[in-house]
């Protein structure tokens, strides 16, 4: 019997779970995982982890102190919870989990390394060593420069919200550890603007991403690429050989369930040796950002839809945080996500309208018809981490 595509690509490509679920991880032991606002929702509805939420919430509102308000006492909440679910899945992974820096600190560099070092400081009170942790930063110029800045102090991040090779050069520049360009965005945006459908081999999103990793090995970078946002199986086999990618539990299974020939697309030995080297500097970053209107439209999106997934998994944090103090009775969670989504109230969540973590959006959409449903979403966010059964 042949191996299949999963073992194949675990061969050259370190494969990391784009999921907050312990069972999902637990299931197709990556090496390394993720964590962010829209998985914190949709496993926070979950009722195994019930007790994770109603507990950080808790010793968030005894440490906030009496006179504390409930915003307060939810950001507070939410920067815990995101390393408590990290801290569970470093006791089922050998290597590094990824949390998130809030969104709205986007473009300031102070504001985003006081935060940075703020959630090493409570995975370090866990007992967690920052070797293991990825501060996750949108590669805004302000973004990189705090990534910069952090680097040196030992602390690895993981450049997220990467579409251009100008936001790519920056990063390596800036000496950060791991960068994850965004494939299936990427052809998102071009499948819109050109009204075409591509091949796995003409994605768009592939052809970055292998742009990017070519600079990189040739110039000898040792920043990591680790492709990101996949939409189907094709754009993750033609990057075979990444360093790393992070793929969602549903195309991990596809991929576990395949069995065909896997032949290494990226590889260091076979990168051209005629690249031009661009001296990367705040003019010329600013330049070529003005210069690719995909880079910049899906850069402001992505942190509108960071921010915004954010903010709701902040309101169910303050709306549970009043069910435990006996203010208010319980709501139907998944509603409220649904209409915070629904900006045009025209009864579907379209993938612009999430704009958040694709891997949750794409469980949900349980037809594939590109929208979902309130009856879609009331079938609970933990649909979004549902798995075929293992055999």
């Amino acid at each position: 019997m042949g191996k299949n595509l999963l073992e194949q690509l675990r061969q050259f490509t370190v494969v990391v779970a784009d999921t907050g679920d312990i069972q999902a991880i637990e299931t197709f032991t990556p090496r390394d995982s993720t964590t962010n606002p829209s998985l914190i929702t949709a496993a926070a509805q979950m009722p195994r982890y019930q007790e994770i939420v109603d507990s950080t919430l808790l010793k968030a509102k005894d440490e906030a102190g009496e006179n504390a308000s409930i915003k307060d006492i939810v950001r507070l909440a939410f920067d815990r919870l995101a390393v408590a679910f990290g801290v569970k899945i470093l006791q089922i992974i050998p290597g590094r989990v990824s949390t998130e820096v809030d969104a709205r600190l986007s473009y300031d560099t102070e504001a985003t390394i006081a935060k940075a070092r703020y959630l090493i400081g409570e995975y370090a009170k866990a007992g967690i060593d920052k070797k293991r942790i990825l501060i996750k930063i949108a590669s805004t110029w302000e973004g990189i420069k705090a990534a910069e800045v952090l680097e040196q102090e030992g602390i690895h991040c993981n450049l997220t919200l990467l579409f251009g090779l100008h936001q790519a050069i920056a990063c390596a520049e800036a000496k950060v550890t791991l960068i994850s360009p965004f494939v299936g965005r990427i052809l998102d945006w071009y499948k819109k603007s050109t009204g075409k459908e591509y091949a796995s081999h003409e994605d768009p999103g592939v052809q970055s991403v292998t742009v990017i990793y070519n600079y990189y090995k040739r110039f000898g970078y040792k920043t990591e690429v680790m492709g990101a946002s996949f939409r189907n199986i094709g754009e993750i086999t033609e990057l075979a050989g990444c360093d790393l990618l992070t793929i969602s539990p549903q195309l991990l299974d596809q991929l576990r369930n395949t069995e065909e020939d896997l032949p290494r697309k990226l590889d260091p030995a076979t990168v051209p040796q005629d690249i031009e080297k661009i001296a990367m500097d705040k003019a010329t970053f600013d330049k070529m950002h003005a210069e690719d209107p995909m880079a910049s439209e899906k850069l402001a999106e992505g942190i509108a839809g960071f921010t915004k997934a954010l903010e709701v998994l902040e309101h169910l944090l303050e709306e549970r945080l009043k069910v435990l103090d006996g203010q208010e009775h319980i709501k139907h969670g998944a509603e409220e996500i649904f209409h915070a989504y629904d900006l045009d109230g025209d009864g579907f969540i379209t993938r612009e309208e999430w704009a958040g973590t694709d891997v949750v959006f794409d469980a949900l959409d349980r037809d594939h018809d590109g929208k979902i449903t309130a009856a879609e979403m009331s079938a609970g966010l933990g649909a979004a981490f549902r798995l075929a059964s293992v055999g």
